[in-house]
């Protein structure tokens, strides 16, 4: 049963089933909008906040427990691993119960997780340590999932921006978590508990994560997806006397998620889009550390590049909704394409000027950027409501999944051919988003009643 309470608080119930549920008051529907932006908001910085803190130093604490380097790299992909498993189960507890359970065991998920890879630190056990970093993946479904929340209650017109607020939210913490890794292990390792200097970050993460999920659980009320819901069974009574509401139910089903993905176009469009900037993204960035340290950059270096990187890919999320909301859904995805394939050119050609790999990867995170927002407002709009959580996790469990094969493939890439090739093959996995946008431009303008 869902919570109908949440709902009730700004939308009161009517007082007769038969009767048509009243449309809301503008004024508190505007509130209800501010008041979930807000919500997700700070969700958002303090999960991305928890995420960086911990993912900061994970590599070297994989290094430690395990012993070798070869890998190190395992304690990432466990994570993203994790992120994928988890996105299908939490859009199902999110299409049954609202946004607000659904992102609260997330985050909980979460902070067991960071404990446990605490624990796996502290025995020296690897598998722990992987397992409790799988959960901890759980924080970046939570983020991913929120920009969709974010949309729940956005107009059409605006959906993309609302998106891209909480998307841009995550700079905060992306851009902190990293910074306060070292003296977050150095305080714990203080504490004289035998907890490594490098699991310390996992155990503040584990903190942040319940603080998160105490804010969603305690403010995000009423709750968007199910408000959402109330107001389109409201509209769906009021023009055809009440007849659509006992299709809900199935309606919320991964197999009507993916029915509805196969009978939309743009559906396919938006899903292809999301699944490809994030392939592309991570599959190039993964390795470009490894390729600077090639050329003789050293620490402060890398480190100033990938902050690039993160500032391109949120700080100007804003931006890319506004063009999106402006221009259109598929315009944006085209210009995310276009800056993902220079950013491809400028990275893989770069070789020992810094600048030009800087630049480059800057770009990467203006494409990636443009691309989520976009493709994830198009998304929602391309789908019927009661199916939309059913979509959206199939859709963050289809890029984390296609990113997660990117980032472990990237560095067999590398050793055999160079990062020369793995950019050139990253550009090349553009050309199925390309043509897929093309298509559905084209068919737009034979029918322009379809929109985008």
């Amino acid at each position: 049963m869902r919570e109908p309470s949440d709902a009730a608080d700004a939308f009161p119930a009517p007082s007769s089933a038969p009767a048509a549920p009243k449309a809301p008051d503008a004024g508190a529907l505007r509130a209800v909008r501010r008041r979930t932006t807000a919500v997700l908001v700070a969700s958002q910085i303090l999960g991305g906040l928890g995420v960086a803190t911990g993912i900061a130093l994970a590599a070297v604490l994989a290094e430690e427990v395990s012993g070798s380097e070869g890998l190190a790299g395992l304690a990432s992909t466990a994570s993203v691993i994790g992120t994928a498993l988890l996105s299908l189960p939490l859009a199902s507890l999110m299409a049954a119960k609202g946004r607000r359970p659904g992102l609260t065991l997330a985050y909980l998920i979460a902070a067991v997780g960071g404990a446990t890879v605490v624990l796996g630190a502290t025995a020296d056990s690897f598998p722990l340590m992987l397992c409790g970093m799988a959960a901890f993946g759980a924080g970046s479904s939570a983020n991913l999932q929120a920009r969709f929340a974010a949309a729940d209650l956005a107009e059409p017109h605006h959906r993309a921006r609302a998106i891209s607020t909480v998307v841009w939210a995550t700079t905060i913490g992306a851009v902190l978590g990293p910074n306060i890794a070292g003296p977050a292990g150095e305080s714990v390792a203080a504490l004289g508990t035998g907890i490594p200097v490098a699991a310390g970050p996992f155990l503040w993460g584990s903190a942040i994560f319940l603080v998160s999920a105490l804010t969603v659980h305690l403010l995000l009320r009423p709750d968007p997806l199910l408000t959402a819901r109330d107001l389109a069974s409201s509209a769906a009574a009021q023009g055809e006397g009440g007849s659509s509401g006992g299709r809900r139910a199935d309606e919320r089903s991964l197999r009507a998620g993916l029915a509805a993905v196969a009978a939309s176009a743009r559906a396919r469009l938006a899903l292809v889009t999301i699944a490809g900037v994030h392939t592309v993204m991570v599959s190039i960035m993964v390795m470009t550390p490894v390729d600077l340290g090639h050329h003789g950059a050293g620490i402060e270096l890398i480190g100033l590049v990938i902050s690039i990187h993160i500032a391109g890919m949120y700080a100007f999320s804003p931006l890319m909704g506004w063009l999106a909301d402006r221009l259109g859904r598929v315009a944006v995805i085209g210009l995310s394409v276009g800056l993902l394939a220079c950013a491809a050119a400028l990275a893989g050609t770069a070789g020992a000027d810094h600048l030009q790999s800087a630049a480059g990867l800057f770009v990467l995170g203006l494409g990636w950027s443009a691309g989520l927002v976009s493709g994830s407002a198009l998304l929602t709009d391309a789908v019927p409501q009661g199916a939309r959580a059913a979509v959206q996790g199939l859709s963050d469990l289809t890029s984390n999944a296609a990113a997660g094969a990117g980032g472990a493939l990237s560095g067999l890439v590398v050793a055999q051919a160079g990062y020369g090739w793995l950019t050139a093959l990253a550009a090349a996995l553009l050309l199925p988003v390309g043509a897929t946008a093309l298509a559905v431009a084209l068919r737009r303008t034979r029918t322009p009643a379809s929109g985008a």
